[in-house]
C-alpha cells in the first residue's frame, strides 16, 4: 500500500476514533478484560498500519519528496497510538484529546497536499 493511501486511511481511522470519544463514555471499569481483549482486537490493525505508515513516511522524507522532519513522523505515530487509548478509555480531558488530534491532523494533511 502507498504512502497516501496509508494516509487516507488513518485519517479516516482517525476520524472515527473522534467521533468514538466524543460520543462515548468512559468504561466503567478501566481493569475489565473483556473490554481490553475488544480495545485490543479493533487497535491491532490500526497500530500495524500506523507502523507500515511510520516506515514509509520516513523512507519518503529520507528521499526529500516531503517537506516533513523525521522527528514529526516519529512524533504523529506516538500521538496516533496515545489517541487510540484516549478514545475508548476516555481518560483524558477533551482540550489535550483535540490538541493531540489536531497535531495529527496536520501532519497527514500535510503529507497528503505534498504527495
Amino acid at each position: 500500500m502507498k504512502l497516501k493511501e496509508q494516509t487516507e486511511q488513518l485519517k479516516q481511522e482517525l476520524n472515527l476514533l473522534k467521533d468514538r470519544y466524543v460520543n462515548n463514555q468512559p468504561p466503567e471499569d478501566k481493569r475489565d478484560k473483556a473490554f481490553f481483549l475488544f480495545v485490543k482486537e479493533y487497535t491491532a490493525p490500526i497500530y500495524k498500519l500506523l507502523e507500515n505508515w511510520e516506515a514509509a513516511a520516513l523512507k519518503t522524507v529520507k528521499e526529500r519528496k516531503v517537506t516533513v522532519h523525521p522527528h514529526q513522523v516519529t512524533s504523529t505515530r506516538e500521538n496516533m497510538e496515545l489517541i487510540l487509548m484516549h478514545s475508548f478509555y476516555i481518560d483524558v480531558k477533551r482540550k489535550r484529546y483535540m490538541e493531540l488530534n489536531h497535531s495529527v491532523h496536520f501532519i497527514f494533511d500535510q503529507l497528503l497536499h505534498e504527495l
